[in-house]
């Protein structure tokens, strides 16, 4: 059992940038970790994911170049730096880890823990 718990969210302007966390309740060593976002209306979107032991990393072309993931091993964090944010960037933000190692590990029904998101606002 993993618990995981967001921080970081808020409102900025367009351009502007935004560094998330999630700390988790255990080491993750050998997880696939993932930030996913959903705005109203809208299906569950991975933004970004990293397999905690190899520090692979996967965006969608969405935001690559603009987030980045990471993970600090010693403090079981996950980060995840956005920068250059857009108003579709806007959207509640969720941490996520799979026990085991995903198909796509951008896509949601692959992690079966779950934090209760951070709401991101980006204002034209």
């Amino acid at each position: 059992q993993v618990q995981l718990v967001e921080s970081g969210g808020g409102s900025v302007q367009a351009g502007g940038s935004l560094r998330l966390s999630c700390a988790a309740s255990r080491y993750t060593y050998n997880y696939c970790m993932g930030w996913f976002r959903q705005a109203p209306g809208k299906e569950r979107e991975g933004v970004a994911a990293i397999y905690t032991s190899s520090g692979l990393t996967y965006y969608p072309d969405s935001v690559k170049g603009r987030f980045t993931i990471s993970q600090d091993s010693a403090k079981n964090t996950l980060y995840l730096q956005m920068n250059s944010l857009k108003p579709e960037d806007t959207a509640m933000y969720y941490c996520a880890a799979a026990s085991s190692p995903p198909m796509n590990a951008l896509l949601a029904p692959a992690y079966n823990y779950w934090g209760q998101g951070t709401q991101v606002t980006v204002s034209s």
